[in-house]
């Protein structure tokens, strides 16, 4: 996929306007646009980037399914090598739903801390790939709020911990599966638009906050920085690629497949934020294996995760 002229990010999309104003935030949120400028990766962004051991990208795989994937090594895997040029110094893992990562398309990338409760949104166009990385020509990249960030240390897994587990590839959850979704308190979602391309974005809540059921899932939606990316682009195109992590056992969930959103009554069971909004996912494709080499024993919950209802 090439990266059409002229289509640089500059403000909110319709998907985007349209999600602001029926949850009633336009004003509020178009006191952000100015967060959607052109990107420059200076200063404390650049630092930021520089000690950061996580992120996650959403991307397509050669036959156009969206994934979302991590990306793991140590300080210095993501290198700024010009204010609008990303390098990152790993390429997702053998067995990754994203290991042939291809040049030429647009990508989204969600750099966390989960340490100190920050993270840094990254849009572009993945120009380059070889066997040591890649590297993202950079259109925007901007911070999002604390918000349900659970606060946990990630460090290098023992070599004893990454032993050689065969991927599993498929179309329907296992119990397994069903378990390290009902025990996440994270998962990094990545959308589509047709125009703006891949985004990539964190939730997070108590565990429990996903819920699964016949095989699907749907979790509530969140107050949050009214800015409605993910929701947005769901407008616009449903298709959605969800990944959970078991940060104590490295092991990985990635599901492909398509996300709607339904408005609800306020309040009602489920409704743990009192939005009167939830995601309902549909999995189409999943990927389980042991792809993250990061672990953190111990998690503090986010202070402002709602309680399940």
């Amino acid at each position: 996929m090439t990266n059409p002229a002229g289509n640089i990010r500059t403000g909110f999309h319709e998907g985007e306007l349209a999600m602001q104003r029926k949850a009633g935030v336009a004003q509020d949120a178009a006191r952000l646009t100015g967060m959607l400028a052109p990107a420059n990766l200076r200063g404390g962004v650049t630092r930021f980037l520089a000690q950061r051991t996580f992120a996650a990208i959403a991307a397509r795989d050669a036959d156009g399914t969206l994934w979302t994937s991590p990306l793991a090594g140590p300080p210095g895997v993501l290198h700024v090598a010009s204010p609008t040029t990303l390098d990152v110094r790993t390429l997702p893992a053998a067995g990754d739903p994203l290991e042939d990562l291809t040049a030429g398309q647009r990508v989204g990338l969600i750099v966390a801390e989960f340490a100190t409760r920050r993270r840094l949104r990254i849009n572009g166009t993945l120009s380059h790939t070889d066997a040591d990385g890649m590297r993202i020509d950079v259109e925007q990249a901007y911070g999002n709020c604390p918000q349900y960030i659970q606060n946990r240390h990630l460090r290098t897994a023992p070599a004893q911990a990454l032993s050689a587990e065969p991927v599993r590839r498929g179309h329907t959850l296992t119990a397994d599966d069903i378990g390290l979704v009902r025990r996440a308190d994270t998962f990094l979602i990545g959308t589509t638009h047709p125009v703006r391309g891949n985004d990539a974005s964190h939730r997070g809540g108590p565990p429990g906050f996903v819920r699964v059921e016949n095989g699907e899932l749907w979790w509530p939606d969140y107050w949050g920085n009214n800015m409605f990316n993910t929701l947005g682009n769901l407008q616009a195109d449903p298709t959605a690629a969800l990944l959970f992590c078991d940060f104590t056992t490295g092991h990985t969930l990635h599901l492909s497949g398509l996300a709607a959103l339904e408005w609800t009554e306020t309040g009602i069971p489920g409704d743990d934020d009192n939005t009167g909004r939830r995601v309902h996912f549909t999995p189409e494709q999943l990927v389980a294996g042991r792809l993250l080499p990061l672990q953190a024993d111990t998690v503090t919950a986010a202070p402002d995760n709602p309680p399940l209802t």
